[in-house]
């Protein structure tokens, strides 16, 4: 091959890809080839202009009923559509909640490696190149399944993350939510040049400077914003974990929230699990964080209710990050078949706190069978009841409900109000005030590209040295936030 068409080529890549372009030149790897329809995946044609020269597959359960929610899924460099339907679990849900999928598929006559072009302005932005063509497959399918056009969600992985984030800044008004896994900002970059410097740590802007790159993305839109889910891995070296604090940062500013979690707890996994509610208490960004995970999409092999995927390159065995996903954009809350739900529990109030135990009254529900209570978004019990306690929890802690009336068939119904309930006890706040320097030497923070960040809420907390000093309130153990103004023990 000339020197200068190499040249050409290897511009078309992320600068950290080049090698492995070059090395698929030489022939010791490939570019991944066109995914072929397997079992339920099917491929469609003529489903827009196409701008951005993409290929559509997608999945729908049979019997799918009208204005049922509607996923776009997006696969990571050197992947298939194929391979993210195959391993990410999302025909599971969809055959279980009742929802239609579309897998969107770049190919090497986009990108050498398959990617997604996240980095590249004439392909991310509103009404350009693959997020127009994006789009034009929700639009089909939103005709060809009459789904619900108020409940189209977006989710991708590393590069498709990176273009779930960016779809979500320009066309918030076609997405209800997202879910950015192993991903980056919304414009983190702008240009092939500035792709790997996000990836191994995007910009030290502050959250008003990341949303505001959101709000550039549609000029004159105010709102309602998607609800974003945030998956990173620990011990991403791909994408570093920095950029899941920079979208966090990010959309809890286009929410107007500030950057304390409203609460945090542990899901399966060593997964830590940090909620930010909106002015109503409802969760509007929630971030996940897989302790010990690399660069990939969190799954967990298997039958259970919980569990999802096929453990394989970039799909890890964690936890079922699809099914979180699903329950925080309130997939799992709808009818397959179109029937009619029962309505929402009114009345849910907290009756009893201890330290390890929490107590919950409801009112009863006309034709309800049984009642399924969630916690902190997922089910932990069913009760034919109006009354449940909940055993086994932490001390000092605090935890989420919700309650869903179940009719006959087991079908749930609309889900009731959330309360907050904390449990008694547990060890009073600890504060901290120290160096940067001192405050990670004693483990309370950790360095990322020269910055520091607190252990726990990963918020920036500057230049990795002895002239600047913060205080870091420590609650529940091991979780640190920055407290300068007031730290109340």
């Amino acid at each position: 091959m000339r020197p200068s068409i190499l040249r050409r080529l290897l511009r078309r890549v992320a600068p950290t890809a080049a090698l492995a372009l070059v090395a698929a030149m030489l022939g010791t790897t490939g570019a991944a080839p066109p995914a072929a329809a397997a079992g339920g995946l099917q491929q469609v044609t003529g489903f827009g202009s196409n701008p951005g020269n993409l290929q559509m597959y997608e999945y729908a359960p049979a019997s799918l009923p009208a204005n049922a929610p509607l996923v776009v899924a997006l696969h990571g460099c050197t992947q298939t559509a194929n391979d993210y339907y195959t391993d990410s679990g999302w025909p599971k849900y969809a055959d279980l909640w009742g929802f239609a999928v579309v897998f969107p598929q770049t190919t090497a006559a986009n990108n050498a490696l398959s990617c997604f072009g996240w980095f590249d302005p004439a392909e991310d932005g509103r009404g350009r190149g693959e997020a127009a063509s994006i789009v034009q497959m929700v639009e089909y399918a939103k005709q060809q399944y009459g789904s619900d056009g108020r409940r189209v969600y977006v989710t991708g992985l590393s590069a498709g993350g990176g273009m779930t984030a960016d779809l979500l800044a320009a066309y918030p008004d076609v997405f209800a939510g997202g879910s950015v896994a192993s991903g980056l900002p919304a414009q983190c970059a702008t240009s092939q040049a500035g792709a790997s410097g996000c990836q191994t740590g995007p910009q030290k802007l502050t959250p008003a400077q990341w949303g505001d790159k959101v709000r550039a993305s549609y000029p004159g839109y105010a709102g309602p914003w998607p609800r974003v889910a945030i998956w990173q891995g620990s011990a991403d070296y791909t994408v570093y974990p920095a950029n899941a604090t920079a979208l966090r940062d990010q959309w809890t500013d286009v929410w107007g929230i500030g950057q304390t979690p409203s609460v945090t707890d542990s899901l399966p996994g060593d997964t830590t699990r940090s909620v930010y509610d909106d002015a109503s208490g409802n969760p509007a960004v929630v971030t996940y964080s897989v302790s010990g995970m690399g660069h990939g999409l969190a799954v967990s092999p298997g039958s259970g209710a919980e569990q999802c995927g096929t453990t394989a390159a970039y799909f890890l065995n964690a936890i079922c990050s699809t099914y979180h996903t699903g329950v925080f954009w309130g997939l799992d809350r709808d009818v397959p078949g179109g029937g009619e739900q029962l309505p929402a529990p009114s009345g849910l109030q907290v009756t009893d706190v201890a330290a390890d135990r929490v107590s919950l009254s409801w009112d009863a529900v006309a034709g309800a069978d049984s009642y399924a209570v969630h916690r902190n978004g997922a089910e932990v019990a069913t009760t034919a009841g109006t009354t449940y306690t909940d055993t086994g929890l932490t001390a000092g802690t605090a935890y989420r409900y919700t309650v869903t009336a179940v009719d006959g068939s087991g079908t749930p119904g609309t889900a009731s109000p959330q309360v907050t309930a904390t449990t008694t006890g547990g060890a009073p706040a600890r504060c901290f005030t120290a160096t940067n320097y001192a405050q990670v030497a004693a483990g309370r923070a950790h360095t990322t590209g020269g910055h520091v960040y607190a252990n726990g809420s990963d918020q920036d907390m500057g230049l990795y040295n002895v002239f600047v000093t913060h205080t870091l309130r420590e609650s529940p153990a091991g979780y640190f936030v920055i407290t300068d103004t007031g730290c109340a023990a």
